[in-house]
């Protein structure tokens, strides 16, 4: 595995080694032992997710303030841009976002810890987007900052087409009203 470093301190792309031949491709999708090594984390992952979205859509920016999760992304089908956006008032990088496309065939994953909103607009036609966490999910502590806001200003790769976005995610709040880590 391949670990390539992003602008924002604890977020890593990580490339997976894909054996591939006629008949198809094996890698290993998680191994903590290579994980570690790569990343000096070892999570301890509680739960997965796998949602499948129509082209346009957008989910996110999601995080829980209490019981954060850190969460390691990839696309088994299709292709999106998945974004990570720090919101530890403490680190350097507060307020600041990263982007990278995953898709089923580049197998790229997306490690985004604690401390981080997440969201992720679909590309192709469909997308099967599955994710690890660190914790469990509370809906009770889940918060959703708008995706577009303005003091965040990431550059979604919309191509002038509205997304379609849950009610939830609709009433997402501004950056600068959300509530934050430390």
């Amino acid at each position: 595995m391949q670990t390539i470093a992003t602008p924002l301190d604890g977020v890593f792309v990580l490339e997976p080694k894909i054996f591939g031949d006629a008949r198809g491709f094996f890698f290993e999708s998680f191994n903590a032992r290579n994980f570690e090594a790569a990343t000096g984390i070892r999570p301890d992952f509680v739960q997965d997710n796998h949602s499948r979205s129509a082209r346009g859509v957008l989910r996110g920016l999601h995080y829980q303030i209490r019981q954060p999760q850190g969460k390691l992304v990839r696309v088994t089908a299709g292709e999106v841009f998945d974004v990570a956006v720090d919101i530890r008032k403490s680190s350097p990088t507060f307020g600041k976002w990263y982007g990278h496309v995953l898709t089923g065939e580049n197998k790229l994953q997306l490690w985004i810890p604690a401390g981080f909103a997440h969201g992720f607009v679909v590309l192709s036609e469909s997308a099967d987007f599955l994710y690890k966490t660190t914790d469990y999910w509370a809906p009770e502590f889940e918060r959703c900052i708008a995706w577009n806001d303005p003091d965040l200003a990431i550059d979604w790769p919309l191509a002038g087409v509205r997304p379609l976005v849950s009610a939830k995610d609709g009433q997402g709040v501004a950056f600068r009203n959300a509530e934050v880590f430390p």
